[in-house]
């Protein structure tokens, strides 16, 4: 099995599903001739053209526009976000249009539009650059959206992504696209809507998306050399729709939780986890359910500065220590 960049298996997705089926266009601020601002999209305008990979403008509400009235007519089109911040320029065609538009209809005009991009922190792009946006766009009916940590999900998560018949919102993290992994040849696809058990254990439930899954590997790792701790890891993939049962399978198995995400505490992710678990696995609970989170501040610049504002493993270790009694 080959192995890929995170990068080299989005980019793999798309051409092959370009190369499969002509209505896929793709289109964005210099994902043309320069290929990307992280070179995500590079070579594809050599090989599929422009008329099909689209240099556009600086505005997103203007080709995110275009690209909802492409989908509507039966093309499905790729929206690249330089990053997810500036999709605030097109939050309103995203919520009032993408996702409304097949509900508004009846069920007879569907939108296969796919929007993705560079997501949450950890790369030094300060306030403006640095959101996660999971929380608020999850919180729309009509969307789905999904985070993948891996080479072999983000391909294919992208693949199930372009074939759906409605608006997906795919985040990326910008801190794993130089990461490897192995990543099958030919057509697969990874579904929506199901957690991975990204590590089997028995004596609690670390569960995230994106970036930190690695993070509690490696911390699950460590415990388990250490301190004999063994951590189950739980990779939502997914956050609309949300695996409630795959969660719940996990907590049911171990008896304690700890969520961990770089957004914000409040209404965010890691709240929608901590209330499923409290409603459907209460008596299965040894301890109190963790949250480990970003700081409640903009995302500072300084290197220093922003590696404390995000939750590390000194964060993560003393959460588990909470719920396991050993502090």
């Amino acid at each position: 099995m080959p192995t890929l960049t995170y990068r080299e298996a989005l980019r793999a997705a798309m051409a092959d599903e370009m190369a499969r089926d002509d209505s896929v266009v793709i289109l964005g601020e210099d994902i043309g001739v320069y290929g990307g601002t992280h070179l995500i999209t590079d070579g594809l305008l050599d090989r599929f053209g422009p008329k099909r990979v689209m240099d556009t403008p600086i505005a997103e509400g203007g080709f995110t526009g275009a690209a909802i009235g492409m989908a509507m007519l039966g093309m499905r089109p790729i929206v690249e976000m330089m990053t997810w911040n500036f999709s605030f320029q097109a939050a309103d065609q995203l919520i009032q249009n993408a996702a409304k538009i097949r509900y508004f209809s009846g069920g007879q005009v569907s939108v296969p539009l796919v929007v993705r991009g560079p997501n949450g922190g950890g790369v030094q792009l300060s306030a403006q650059h640095t959101h996660s946006l999971e929380g608020f766009y999850g919180h729309f009916p009509g969307f789905k959206v999904v985070a993948p940590a891996t080479p072999y999900d983000v391909k294919g998560m992208m693949l199930t992504a372009i074939r759906d018949p409605n608006p997906v919102l795919f985040l990326e993290a910008g801190a794993l696209y130089g990461t490897k992994g192995d990543v099958p040849e030919g057509d697969y696809s990874v579904p929506f809507g199901q957690v991975r058990v990204a590590r089997e254990g028995t004596d609690v439930s670390l569960i995230s998306y994106g970036r930190q899954v690695n993070l509690l590997l490696k911390v699950a790792d460590r415990l388990a050399e250490e301190e004999g701790i063994n951590a189950e890891v739980i990779d939502l993939r997914s956050i609309r729709p949300f695996d409630a049962a795959g969660i719940v399978a996990s907590v049911r198995k171990t008896h304690r939780a700890v969520v961990v995400q770089e957004q914000w505490r409040y209404f965010s992710v890691a709240s929608e986890v901590a209330a499923i678990i409290q409603e459907q696995a209460f008596d299965d609970l040894d301890a109190p359910v963790e949250r480990v989170s970003g700081a409640e501040v903009p995302a500072p610049y300084a290197r220093n500065l922003e590696l404390a504002a995000f939750p590390g493993e000194k964060q993560v270790s003393e959460a588990v220590h909470r719920v396991l009694y050993k502090k």
